[in-house]
């Protein structure tokens, strides 16, 4: 990297994160002052982020290249008080936790504790999600049962697609107004609902452009000051860029990196999505601009270069807004989830490997920076050099780029009912979730805790925690004589749990639709504009609900125990391993060694596997299809980010023979440590679900160094893909560290400050992960030489 983007880089680093009072006191003035009783809730979206785009503090860094900030500065992350509001206990938590931090000043607290917390409480859709939940919801949420996701955050966790890059807002105005002149207010009753929706957008339109003007008008007035006449030119191109986009269509590299910019801060200064608008298939996108600019001698590979530094330095200046309490156990780190996608295929199913993409890669390698995070589509389509380039950069220890099964996620787009070229043009976001970028509005709605559920079936639908009967009576188990009653029992739990998460979900859908719509999103994202509905009320081309479930391997480790030893081996009664588990296995080693020995999933043994596809039939059916709130339905997603860690910290002995409060299993993983057949049995074993029924699952897998230092590890690993990928897995991703590196960094984390691991769906560093967090990812199988 050149100088430049060494600096850039340092200063980023160095920034510490802090809280901005900045968004939340401009939104609140703009309810106090500025919101007419006239305007509708779209309307007066569209004219709250109007006034946030044109009073929030324009920030240009020395010698930056990408232009746009979050906050007033770098590392400063705002606050969403209309979403949740942060106490002052909140604000000294989030100041004071020894890891993922965010420094709050004495300015911050009092701002808050005079205007914000005044003004916001009991206003706050938090607030009215959890007013609207029924009691069954509400114990199962204390339970640990599931999560949700949108009691913090916004709706989002999608990705742009190829619209901005084809369309400048200038473009999307004409949309708008034909919408409008097709309105039928004859026949039609929702006409003027539309209406408002049409009108948000177009204020939206002109705020996120008068936007770019300000920061034109910022960099002609540096470019006055500046002495360094090479400077005075780059500050002169990037006001004529910021003039030109994103009114108009870009012409250019920069442009087009600029275009995206603008839009994905305007997307998460409007409210704070999960994911934060993922830029989806990047080297798809910027190759016609990039390609055009090398032939026309516009632009260089070294300047092309150096611009995507400067724009993955913007990414790392933004860290995910804070979370609390469930939502900060469930999701702890800075991280804020975009997912740069590469290679897999175009729109006509050819190789979308091009050069672009390999200059990409070189960025990822070289940058080292945990956002954005970063993935590779593999395609049968794609060279086998596209997967080496790829793993030689997961052999440093980095994480990234995790690794996806494109024509799986084709197929999956397909059997959801989506169109061939909108699944080619398909990819994952977040974690690992699949969609069709720019198109849909898939909405993860929280964890589903699959092994709690068993610890409920055990005690006939009461939970031992909260001392409640929250689910059904579904029998003792000391009467049942087959493990076909246990699991039937356990089916039934499942899907009486499922059907209350979604309820609520759906309600939760209502809420944010009615009160909180997305008029900048709903611009970029595809067919809102001609269904005249926002993003949150179902406008997009396509409108899912995600579900995740989390702990399937430990789930399925617990069943074929019971099954094993309790119903086929006879080894011992229930009542006799419901006493263990009562007393955490405390003096009755014999139960719980008989439990570890028994068939584990991940060792390509088909008893335990066969356990593993029951489970997962039966939590495909309790979800799978039910409708959700905006014209879609429900789907799953295997995944758990950090909820494996909290769900673990809230049930107590399992009969897979873990003690009670330790992690489950994370994504579709085995159990830390059960797999002991090497790497081709786990996947065969994970192979055996069918990951085309859903969106998205996680496999994570962890080897030593000394297995990629060679090329014929690096050919060993790329066959090995090759095979999960024909079998329809649908994602897996690398940890290439040693126990005894992760030991140390441990004990003397000062040292060991660059050490970066893959969590679940993202990369953090290790150190700054919760001590039960880095004992899960030491624990984890660690492979050799050996497929």
């Amino acid at each position: 990297m050149n100088l430049r983007v060494e600096q850039l880089r340092k200063k980023s680093m160095d920034r510490p994160v802090t809280i901005s009072h900045e968004r939340a006191a401009l939104v609140t003035r703009f309810y106090k002052t500025k919101v007419s009783p006239g305007d509708s809730v779209p309307v007066q979206r569209a004219l709250c982020l109007a006034h946030l785009l044109a009073h929030k503090r324009i920030f240009i860094d020395e010698n930056e290249l990408i232009v746009g900030e979050r906050g007033p500065e770098p590392k400063a992350v705002p606050t969403y008080p209309e979403v949740c509001l942060h106490s002052l206990g909140d604000l000294e938590i989030l100041d004071s936790r020894d890891s993922v931090a965010y420094g709050v000043s004495k300015e911050t607290k009092q701002v808050y504790e005079q205007t914000i917390i005044p003004f916001w409480k009991g206003k706050t859709i938090r607030e009215k999600i959890f007013a609207a939940m029924e009691d069954p919801w509400k114990n199962s949420f204390e339970a640990g049962v599931f999560t949700e996701f949108q009691e913090q955050r916004s709706p989002g966790h999608t990705a742009g697609g190829d619209l901005i890059y084809t369309n400048g807002f200038s473009d999307l105005k004409v949309r708008i107004q034909a919408a409008m002149d097709a309105l039928d207010f004859f026949t039609d009753t929702t006409a003027l609902d539309q209406q408002e929706v049409l009108t948000a957008l177009d204020i939206a339109a002109d705020a996120l452009i008068a936007f770019a003007n300000r920061h034109a008008d910022v960099l002609e007035e540096l470019a006055q000051k500046e002495t360094d006449p090479k400077r005075r030119r780059e500050l002169v191109d990037m006001s004529t860029i910021c003039r030109r986009v994103p009114e108009h269509q870009p012409k250019t590299f920069h442009e087009a990196l600029q275009y995206y910019w603008f839009v994905h801060v305007g997307v998460i200064t409007e409210l704070n999505p999960w994911d934060a608008y993922n830029p989806g298939r990047l080297d798809q996108n910027l190759y016609p601009f990039y390609k055009a600019d090398i032939e026309q001698g516009r632009l260089t590979r070294e300047a092309a270069r150096e611009l995507l530094c400067c724009f993955w330095i913007k990414f790392n200046n933004h860290p995910a807004p804070p979370k609390v309490g469930v939502t900060a156990k469930e999701s702890n780190t800075y991280v804020d989830f975009c997912l740069i996608n590469l290679g897999g295929v175009t729109p006509a199913n050819k190789d979308g490997v091009n050069e672009l993409t390999y200059l990409i890669l070189d960025v990822i390698e070289k940058m080292r920076l945990l956002q954005p995070s970063s993935m590779v589509q593999v395609s049968r389509k794609n060279p086998d050099r596209f997967v080496k380039r790829a793993l030689k950069i997961i052999a440093t220890g980095f994480g990234q780029p995790s690794i996806f099964n494109t024509d799986a996620i084709v197929q999956e787009m397909l059997l959801q009912g989506k169109s061939m070229e909108d699944a080619r043009k398909a990819g994952a976001s977040g974690c690992v979730e699949a969609g069709a970028f720019g198109r849909e509005a898939y909405i993860l709605t929280g964890y589903f805790n699959l092994p709690k559920i068993l610890e409920i079936t055990l005690h006939n639908g009461w939970d031992p925690r909260t001392q409640k009967q929250i689910g059904l009576h579904t029998g003792d188990p000391v009467t049942f004589e087959t493990y076909d009653q246990l699991f039937c029992a356990y089916s039934r739990q499942l899907a009486h749990f499922a059907k209350i998460k979604i309820r609520g979900s759906n309600v939760i859908e209502q809420i944010n639709g009615r009160y909180m719509p997305v008029p900048l999103l709903s611009l970029v994202t595809e067919d809102c504009i001609q269904n005249g509905r926002d993003y949150n009320q179902g406008g997009a081309r396509y409108n899912t609900s995600y579900i995740q479930g989390v702990g399937m391997g430990t789930i399925t480790d617990c069943l074929s125990a019971v099954k094993t030893t309790v119903y086929d081996q006879k080894r011992f009664s229930m009542e006799t391993l419901l006493a263990a588990l009562v007393n955490n296995f405390a003096g009755d080693d014999r139960v719980r060694h008989a439990l570890l020995k028994a068939p584990k999933y991940g060792n390509d043994d088909d008893y335990a596997d066969q356990v593993l596809t029951e489970v997962f039939d039966a939590y495909h059916g309790a979800v799978t299809g039910k409708p959700n709130a905006r014209g879609g339905v429900y789907r799953i997603n295997l995944l758990p980010t950090t909820c494996h860690v909290y769900f673990g910290e809230i049930t107590g002995a399992l009969p897979d023979g873990r003690k009670a409060f330790i992690p489950f299993s994370e994504g579709i993983s085995p159990v830390q440590g059960a797999d002991h057949c090497g790497p081709t049995a786990v996947l065969k074993s994970a192979a055996k679900i069918d990951h085309l029924k859903t969106g998205g699952t996680l496999l994570n897998q962890k080897f030593l160094p000394g297995f990629l230092e060679s090329e014929k590890g690096i050919t060993s690993l790329v066959q090995l893909i090759r095979s999960y990928f024909k079998m329809d897995g649908h994602h897996i991703q690398f940890n290439v560290v040693d126990k005894e590196t992760l030991q140390k960094a441990q004990k003397h984390p000062e040292n060991y400050r660059d050490l970066i691991v893959r969590v679940a769906g993202y990369s953090d560093y290790f150190v700054d992960l919760t001590p039960a967090l880095q004992e899960e990812i030491i624990l984890r199988t660690a492979h050799e030489c050996n497929p």
